[in-house]
């Protein structure tokens, strides 16, 4: 390893800007001429519009237009859509019902923007905007995903009877109703996995310029996937051709998943830019930020573990409503089905497996992927049952995760998914260690002492990253391929930019980029660039969630890289009069193999340029190479988390008191990266566990939509983790890349109430695990 390779903890290039404030995002550009948009929004969660009146909004002073949905639909401006097709058991489609970026006829969430408002300045086109007078006819609504389907209930769209989008399965029912009738212990768990606010540092924003001119559009955007947004606004959305379309994703402060999507906002921003003649620029604040980004997670579940004689796992069954909101989103078919149902075997060997989904409508904020994507919900499952049915039949948690753990590899699970590489047991052994789970018992009494209760939670997870490949999601309903592509220019001087679909918004990709190359061509990291986010730059890339930027975006490169030595080592075989097959390139030098003859990086590429020495009818003249890459598999990082808490019975207050993470990336590129992302992982998962969740009223409303009354994680809610990593390559992409963005998110929750349940010695504790719900589970156990 060299001291800026892989393995290597290098700082980050891109830290020195983002904390010397030059950094330039979305909100910080400014084009000539902009104008500004502000969105009129419905105060209601269900409601027919009856009128807007807009002609004393349009007489304000500086206000250019004022457009609503009927503008809209009759310049046939398409919908939104979802791209991930799901059928239900019954082999009917998903019922995805329409979604305009501007309402007509119907409101279906509290926020849902019913007209625009262009002005001179933001405080003119916010002041306009109270101007427009709308009339409702407010309608019933319902907020609970329980309740949606019940008879009765409001009828949200009139494409979706009962609310119902789908109703989907997975896995073998008959197998499981017999596994069951032979069972001699079953856990049963009600779960509820709460709504939770993304909450991005930076919120969205949007600036639409159309140019008369070439009568073409660009789009800056904040995006995890610029390439996506534009394929689905041109040929979807119906806005313009694809060529004509251009989406600029600069520095973007944080996404979690919440920036995939295609939002109303953005295709407004566009269409309004050609209406007025003049860029236009929206900027979210946190309240819209609160009440329109995509949220995560809100399942409502029904969990049930079989257990044979000699407590191995025999049966898992699951039955999960799934809350989607008031709209289909991007992806939110995927969420609570494919990227779920098809982790609920864990890190155990589960003969059989049984999972129903019924997805359904709300007026809610639409619900989408959110840091983990269905893999927290299903590790939530399928850790709670495994640490409830321990305790059940008196066995060792740690005792009966090993005993069913899966010991050989490649394994297939009976839900579609193969592992192909991992070692449970060494990641929780180590785990064991790290965290002194010996010593818990004294520190314990030590608690006690004080009036503490302290509890010990684990939680072995996996996840599966990478998302991959294409053939394979493609059969699933998936609608766009899920490779990505990278393409490498070699400058004569020997400098170097990489050009990568995938796109960076606090992962660090302009190191670790950067890192693979330096070290595959013996160069500096700093003569090393990394290009991203631009669809006129960059050839078509799919972006960044899932984890997989190292798994997928790195093979790219890698694949790309090759093509780029190969080529090189033609040229200085060439020149060095030499055979290719002699050549060898080694930090930064190419050698002819058994001599002293060689040539430096530098000196190979200069020759590329300048083609003096090299037949052009035989090599072309320069060094560029593209490559892309479609994995073999998922990627199936892996590991355990232990969560120590104390709990003053009082109060019912609690601290995470230690946290040890032992994780499985397979290879890792950058350790400190790797660390920081564990981190931030761990304290997404712990806000979920302790403090995080959206309350909707029974009409609709949000009450905790602002963040005096959403608790978000802080430092003092953390303790210092202990973060170790094993590794077991993976055998699906040349790097042997896991992933590792969302396994703190993924770990976290269960790790955590398995920790305090096992303090207060009640399992009848739900997400967020507030001191009040605390203190109410110790009083109801106190009664009992």
């Amino acid at each position: 390893m060299s001291a800026t390779g892989i393995g290597a903890s290098v700082r980050r290039k891109e830290d020195h800007r983002f904390i010397t404030g030059h950094g330039r995002y979305t909100a910080d550009l400014h084009r000539p001429g902009e104008t500004h948009a502000f969105f009129v929004r419905s105060p209601h969660a269900h409601a027919r519009i009856k009128k807007i009146d807009v002609a004393a909004a349009a007489a304000m002073p500086g206000v250019l237009a004022v457009l609503t949905g009927a503008e809209l639909a009759a310049d046939r401006i398409g919908n939104l859509i979802c791209g991930w097709l799901i059928h239900s058991k019954d082999g009917s489609p998903m019922k995805m019902a329409p979604h305009p970026p501007l309402a007509v006829g119907k409101v279906c969430h509290v926020g849902d923007p019913v007209a625009v408002v262009v002005g001179e300045t933001p405080a003119q086109a916010r002041d306009a905007a109270e101007k427009v007078s709308c009339e409702f006819e407010v309608l019933p609504a319902v907020a609970d995903p329980a309740k949606a389907q019940q008879k009765g209930a409001p009828q949200i769209h009139e494409a979706a009877p009962a609310n119902t989008i789908y109703q989907w399965h997975l896995g073998d029912a008959k197998a499981v109703e017999a596994a069951f009738k032979l069972a001699t212990h079953v856990t049963r768990l009600d779960i509820v996995n709460n709504r939770l606010v993304p909450n991005a540092m930076e919120p969205r924003a949007a600036i639409g310029e159309y140019d008369a001119g070439s009568d073409s559009f660009t789009l800056w955007n904040t995006t995890q996937n610029p390439h996506v947004a534009r394929l689905v606004i041109s040929a979807f959305v119906g806005l313009t051709p694809e060529h004509k379309l251009r989406v600029i994703a600069p520095d973007v402060g944080g996404g979690f998943g919440s920036k995939i999507f295609i939002y109303p906002e953005e295709v407004v921003a566009l269409w309004a830019s050609k209406r007025v003649g003049r860029p236009v620029r929206w900027v979210a604040d946190r309240s819209e930020a609160f009440l329109c980004d995509a949220h995560g997670r809100d399942h409502v579940t029904r969990a049930e573990m079989a257990f044979g004689a000699d407590s191995r796992i025999a049966a898992l069954k699951v039955k999960t409503i799934a809350n989607l909101g008031a709209y289909m989103s991007t992806f939110s078919s995927s969420i609570p089905t494919y990227l779920y149902a098809t982790l609920l075997s864990g890190q155990y060997e589960i003969p059989s497996i049984y999972c129903e989904v019924d997805a359904v409508y709300t007026n809610t904020a639409p619900v989408d992927a959110y840091r983990g994507a269905g893999r927290p919900e299903a590790t939530f499952v399928v850790e709670r049952l495994i640490e409830v049915g321990a305790r059940e039949m008196g066995i060792d948690p740690v005792a009966l995760r090993t005993r069913n753990f899966i010991k050989s590899f490649p394994h297939q699970t009976p839900v579609i998914m193969t592992y192909d590489a991992g070692d449970y047991s060494a990641a929780l052994e180590k785990a064991l260690e790290i965290a002194d789970i010996k010593g818990f018992d004294a520190r314990r009494r030590q608690s006690a002492r004080h009036g503490k209760l302290r509890g010990l939670g684990f939680s072995t997870y996996i996840e599966a990253c990478g998302i991959a490949p294409s053939q394979a999601v493609g059969s699933l309903g998936c609608g766009v391929g899920l490779w990505e592509s990278a393409e490498v220019r070699v400058n004569p001087t020997g400098s170097v930019e990489v050009l990568t679909g995938c796109h960076a918004h606090g992962q660090g990709h302009e190191t670790t980029f950067a890192q693979v190359v330096a070290e595959r061509l013996g160069i500096p990291i700093d003569n090393v660039s990394i290009v991203h986010g631009d669809t006129d730059k960059v050839q078509f890339g799919m972006g960044t969630y899932g984890s997989r930027s190292g798994a997928v975006g790195l093979s790219a490169l890698v694949k790309a890289l090759d093509k780029v030595e190969a080529k090189a080592k033609k040229i200085a075989a060439q020149v060095l009069e030499a055979s290719e097959r002699d050549i060898e390139l080694k930090d930064g030098k190419f050698t002819v193999a058994g001599t002293d003859k060689s040539l430096g990086w530098g000196e190979v590429t200069l020759n590329a340029y300048v083609a003096h020495k090299f037949a052009t009818r035989e090599i072309e003249p320069g060094l560029k190479e593209g490559a892309f890459y479609d994995p073999l598999n998922f990627t199936f990082p892996a590991g355990c988390h232990v969560c120590e808490v104390e709990v003053d019975p009082e109060t019912g207050a609690a601290e995470v008191v230690a946290w040890t993470a032992v994780d499985d990336f397979g290879t890792v590129i950058n350790p400190m990266i790797v660390e920081g992302q564990v981190h931030g992982g761990v304290a997404q998962g712990v806000g979920q566990a302790l403090l995080e969740g959206a309350i909707y009223d029974q009409s609709g409303q949000l009450l905790n939509g602002s963040l005096m009354d959403y608790c978000m994680p802080r430092a003092d809610n953390l303790p210092s983790f202990k973060v170790d990593t094993i590794v077991t390559p993976s055998p699906s992409n040349p790097l042997g890349i896991k992933g590792c963005g969302e396994a703190g998110a993924i770990a976290a929750p269960a790790a955590v109430i398995n920790a305090l349940t096992n303090a207060i010695g009640s399992e009848a504790l739900a997400m967020p695990a507030t001191s009040q719900s605390i203190w109410s589970a110790l009083q109801k156990r106190a009664v009992a």
